[in-house]
């Protein structure tokens, strides 16, 4: 029988969905994709999907995916959202289908528990503090019950915790099957898993890390899967470019230098100066980041020429060979004890790789390449290409002769542009010969939502911008009692914005003021969806970069979303500049082929935040003239979705009134 059979009738009003689930609703683009889904995955080749939000595109690629037979590989933006697929949507799909399916969840080896450096960790007399020893104390504790090791499981650990880098291996430090703990290892466990499976699950980063060193079980797995599966596939490019070039830190240099040190003195003491190796490459590392000297909190340095922009090139020059030396030097002492434990081994290999990355950026860039240093606390020198488009035609794209096994690519997302071609995500991804189908959302915009461009504002590069910003959330709060997301476009506006605001709000308010970095994000979110709810106050959000983003809140816990400015790419950072110039060397236009589609898919993305499901109600407010006023505004509002437009203060706050009166509860629909 046909693929698209079953699936139709899956998703048919009455069919094997609807008798599962009371809140399932049969939608017209829902069965489209999932039919286009069905066509590709029989005939193979690759098909990119933009579904608007409410599509409900995750049953629309899972059903035909489980329906098909095939080996499955599922991947995800995010961890998080990685979960959600392998937690709750796939088990339900598979229960409700009736199929003998077995999943995996294939995370990268900074998610799960190493069990030999948590011995290591426990003898280290250098954990941070106080705090530091309690959290390896809980995750001792817990490594006693679990079975997968992930540590997403334990409840209460801070992603930003310190300890965590402590008690995970990478690829650098991993003994591999030297390990004492090699047979209980919960890496080597979820990769056996995953070869056993029929539907895996991983994320965007494992696939592109595994992509550039093969390493992560993916070389292994990938060859027998002939359906792959990209949700929120407009991070791919991004993501990709992070793993296909070259990389070297200040902090894998200590962090090196802290492992040698500490094997050293438990494994061989006596036989090496052990600290006088580690502190040579610790100085050299510390050294090049003086080099550097300040910069502004996050800075990115252009390296067009010798040396990074603003830096002497021949101290850093230096600086560099130093490094190149002192891991030449820890190489040497390392081999004279590499027969005594298999932890040498493997500190000799990083040893090398660091000294041959450091070598790699002595020498000119790579033509094709855009090369840079992100200046911080650490220094991180970057070698990457200008978008993923020959990897993704050379190690994806080419089929065996074998026309029977072509494998079928889907690439899928609420936001990949805003042309019919969706070229802002097909071109940098080498898929201008995709098969593409948009599929609006079912979401009456123009009765649930509004968009505003207050026009009394000041222009976004006037200082005073910001705090105009923070006065209008002000007023919009207290008029609608919390329920509100500023998203800014930087970090310095979030500052400015977000100290206004908790300034002006007490907590005797009645509202809480929420600042991205002030917790953890899950935590922020949690907070944020509680919204005024068992007698809390409130709460009004401040966020920045990855909230723009993945971030669900239905109901009145969200109904108005402030976004500073246009969201427009900065034209000073160097992959930026290098995009544009080779859109140049085209004969194109970077400003209408490159800026644009950025702020358009950007802004789309963070007006997404506010009607999540068919009950909300909202408003998006832009506080960015230019939106009003430059032709290219036009654009920019096409490409967000259908809202009806208001006119002026009254009238914004005549709906903000509205919406304070009748605050609509909302309930999560199980099925969407």
């Amino acid at each position: 029988m046909p693929l698209h059979d079953p699936v139709r009738e899956a998703f048919a009003e009455g069919g094997v969905l609807s008798r599962a689930a009371e809140h399932f609703l049969p939608r017209p683009g829902q069965t489209d994709m999932a039919m286009a889904v069905a066509r590709t995955i029989e005939s193979g080749g690759a098909l990119v999907v933009e579904a608007g939000t409410g599509v409900g595109k995750t049953f629309s690629y899972l059903v035909p995916a489980l329906l098909s037979g095939e080996r499955v590989l599922l991947s995800t933006a995010t961890k998080t959202l990685q979960d959600q697929l392998f937690g709750r949507d796939l088990p339900k799909l598979v229960q409700a289908l009736g199929l003998p399916v077995r999943t995996a969840l294939l995370k990268g080896r900074g998610s799960y528990l190493c069990l030999h450096r948590m011995e290591q960790a426990r003898q280290d007399s250098t954990l941070p503090d106080r705090s530091a020893v309690r959290v390896l104390a809980k995750i001792e504790e817990w490594s006693q019950s679990t079975r997968t090791g992930d540590l997403a499981e334990l409840p209460g650990l801070d992603e930003r915790s310190a300890v965590i880098p402590l008690v995970t291996s990478t690829r650098e430090n991993c003994l591999g099957s030297q390990c004492p703990k090699f047979r209980a290892c919960h890496v080597n466990l979820a990769r056996r898993e995953a070869l056993a499976a029929d539907v895996v699950v991983i994320n965007h980063h494992l696939f592109f890390a595994d992509l550039a060193v093969r390493e992560s079980g993916m070389a292994e797995l990938l060859p027998t899967v002939r359906v792959a599966i990209f949700d929120e596939a407009h991070q791919l490019n991004e993501t990709g470019v992070q793993f296909l070039g070259t990389q070297l830190t200040t902090g894998q240099l200590l962090d090196f230098s802290r492992d040698m040190l500490a094997a050293g003195l438990q494994l061989a003491r006596g036989l090496v100066d052990w600290q006088q190796v580690a502190g040579t490459l610790e100085r050299s590392a510390r050294d090049l980041r003086l080099v550097v000297g300040r910069t502004a909190p996050g800075a990115r340095l252009r390296w067009v020429a010798q040396a990074p922009a603003d830096v002497d090139p021949d101290a850093w020059e230096a600086a560099l060979s130093d490094v190149r030396e002192a891991c030449a030097g820890a190489a040497e002492a390392l081999a004279t004890v590499s027969e005594i434990a298999p932890d040498f081994a493997r500190l000799i290999e990083r040893a090398d790789i660091l000294g041959t990355r450091a070598q790699a950026f002595c020498e000119p860039c790579e033509a094709g390449s855009v090369r840079w240093v992100d200046a911080g606390a650490q220094l991180r020198l970057v070698e990457s290409p200008l978008d993923i488009a020959k990897a993704v035609r050379e190690k994806l794209l080419r089929s065996s002769g074998d026309e029977s096994s072509k494998k079928s690519w889907i690439f899928t997302s609420a936001t990949l542009g805003d042309d019919s071609r969706l070229s802002w995500f097909t071109e940098p991804c080498g898929l201008e010969s995709a098969e593409v189908l948009q599929v609006e959302s079912p979401f009456d915009y123009p009765a649930q939502a509004a968009v505003y461009v207050p026009r009394h504002l000041a222009k976004p590069g006037d200082p005073a911008h910001s705090g105009q910003v923070a006065a209008l959330a002000a007023q919009a709060v207290r008029q609608l009692g919390g329920g509100t997301m500023v998203l800014t476009t930087t970090l310095r506006a979030l500052r400015t914005i977000g100290e206004e605001l908790q300034r002006q709000f007490d907590a005797a308010s009645g509202i809480e003021v929420l600042v991205q970095g002030q917790w953890p994000k899950r935590r922020l979110i949690d907070r944020f969806r509680e919204g005024a709810s068992q007698g809390k106050p409130g709460c009004l959000l401040v966020a920045s970069a990855s909230f723009w983003e993945g971030v669900d809140v239905p109901g009145d816990a969200l109904q108005l979303v402030i976004i500073d400015k246009l969201p427009f790419p900065p034209p000073g950072d160097p992959l930026v500049e290098a995009r544009s110039q080779r859109l140049e060397s085209q004969g194109r236009s970077p400003f209408n082929d490159y800026f644009i589609p950025e702020a358009a898919v950007a802004l789309k993305q963070g007006a997404g935040r506010l009607i999540r499901r068919e009950t909300d109600q909202g408003v998006l407010v832009v506080c960015d003239t230019r939106l009003a006023t430059m032709g290219y505004g036009r654009r920019l509002m096409a490409a967000l979705p259908p809202m009806r437009v208001l006119k002026g203060d009254d009238e914004f706050l005549e709906v903000l009134d509205g919406l304070a009166a009748t605050r609509i509860s909302t309930t999560d629909p199980a099925w969407t």
